[in-house]
């Protein structure tokens, strides 16, 4: 039981770094770094760090050639495809409906797992996903949207980031089963380093650097270490004990995280339907970690 909530309060951690990264990656987002610039620092730097910690507590392990081309697919959708479109979608659309977006994650996970992995989608499971859907949503659409042509690009990009993430989530899962989390992350961000460089090296060497400000500097570390080191380390640790569509699901406590920090930032008030829609949102990821002995699956 302790290890489980254990496993829970990591999930709920890397949702939170997640989810303020929304709103610090546009301090630097496209006013000092454009996305595809700050792509190119953020990898190999979080890459180089996953080496030397790697190195620090634990001997090198070299992947057999079979399973370096997952690999290779774990970097394509879960570091190329996944932080170019993140990072561009971000810049052009507003945090809020970005995090809406991402909420679609978990049920791309559950149908990607079914397919790849044949995990089975059990109707409390599914009842979990559409409650914390429904609870995340009204969270952050409580007072309307705003999809005008301006966001739409941006929209469609974070879309497409949800999309290679899921699928990241579920062809990782076999590495972790053979290989410990830091062999993993180290490799995929290696292979991830090379795909991104060529994209945002030019954008990288054009940045104003004598123009940072000392919150520039610091939301870029927090980037590069909060939002990436920490919470890719996490995610693939977590995903050792508990499935890839739980991982998912945690994508909707994002929009709450980033509801807390707008209050603070902004000193917005919290609403009665908003803590309802907060606790749509826990009560779901209950019925998504619950597990029965019978179960019925769809």
């Amino acid at each position: 039981m302790q290890s489980k909530l254990k496993v829970h309060a990591v999930l709920a951690f890397v949702s939170l770094l997640f989810g303020a990264n929304y709103t610090i990656a546009k301090v630097v987002m496209p006013t000092y770094m454009l996305p595809l610039g700050m792509i190119a620092l953020r990898v190999p730097a979080a890459t180089l760090l996953f080496w030397l910690f790697h190195s620090w507590v634990a001997r090198h392990v070299t992947p057999s050639q079979s399973d370096l081309v997952r690999f290779f697919a774990s970097a394509v959708f879960g570091v190329a495809i996944n932080q170019i479109f993140f990072f561009k979608g971000i810049s052009l659309t507003s945090p809020m409906l970005a995090s809406v977006i991402m909420t679609s994650t978990p049920i791309i996970v559950l149908v990607v797992s079914y397919f790849i992995l044949r995990e089975k989608i059990t109707w409390l499971k599914f009842t979990g996903i559409l409650l914390g859907a429904c609870g995340a949503v009204f969270l952050i659409t409580a007072k309307g949207t705003d999809f005008s042509n301006s966001t739409f690009l941006g929209n469609v990009f974070v879309l497409v980031n949800a999309f290679s993430y899921s699928i990241y989530l579920v062809i990782v899962k076999p590495l972790m089963q053979k290989y410990d989390a830091l062999t993993v992350i180290k490799w995929v961000f290696l292979f991830g380093s090379f795909m991104v460089i060529p994209f945002g090296f030019t954008d990288l060497l054009e940045a104003p650097w004598h123009e940072f400000t000392p919150a520039v500097w610091l939301s870029i570390a927090y980037i590069i270490i909060g939002s990436t080191f920490l919470a890719y380390l996490l995610n693939v640790w977590s995903l050792k004990t508990v499935n890839a569509s739980l991982v998912g699901y945690y994508i909707y406590l994002q929009p709450i995280f980033a509801t807390f920090i707008a209050m603070l930032v902004r000193n917005d008030t919290v609403e009665t339907t908003q803590l309802l829609f907060a606790l749509m949102i826990f009560a779901g990821v209950f019925l998504v970690s619950y597990s029965p002995r019978k179960k019925a699956s769809l």
